[in-house]
């Protein structure tokens, strides 16, 4: 991974872009490439949302930039659940994800979190997600256009 990645606190300012972030990424987390039957969880993951959760005491995020070019992001929610970590597609499978994950975790370790995470894995994120140690918590579910693998690390 380039080491010209810096990486900061997300506000409340960064939801556009986040946003933006994740609905380039929606073929990659609904059943349906278009997105088409998942409009629930596209409301809960749009520039509008970013900006209710940046806004939460409970999430806490961290942007990762490459210049001025958002590379990716990650969030963790109530100090134990990855609750996002989305890379640029351009940037899948060089590492950033990994380091993403490695500094939510060890904030969150700093924070008193035993060493037990858990994250909702997208299909197409859940060999990542193996990579990284995570293990399936439950079976694959799949409603409102989405399906997920619920996992946990730890």
């Amino acid at each position: 991974m380039d080491n010209a990645i810096v990486i900061r606190p997300g506000t409340v300012a960064d939801a556009p872009i986040l946003g933006a972030l994740v609905m380039d990424l929606l073929p990659f987390l609904t059943v349906d490439p278009a997105g088409r039957g998942a409009g629930s969880f596209v409301a809960n993951i749009d520039a509008a949302a970013q900006a209710r959760y940046l806004a939460a005491p409970s999430f806490r995020y961290r942007l990762a930039w490459r210049g001025d070019t958002l590379a990716g992001f990650v969030a963790m929610r109530d100090n134990g659940h990855l609750f996002h970590l989305f890379v640029d597609r351009a940037l899948h499978g060089q590492g950033l994800g990994r380091r993403l994950w490695e500094l939510a975790r060890d904030e969150a370790l700093a924070l008193g979190n035993p060493g037990v995470f858990t994250v909702n894995a997208s299909d197409h994120a859940l060999p990542m997600y193996v990579r990284l140690g995570f293990v399936p918590a439950a079976p694959r579910e799949e409603k409102n256009g989405i399906a997920w693998t619920p996992m946990r690390y730890g």
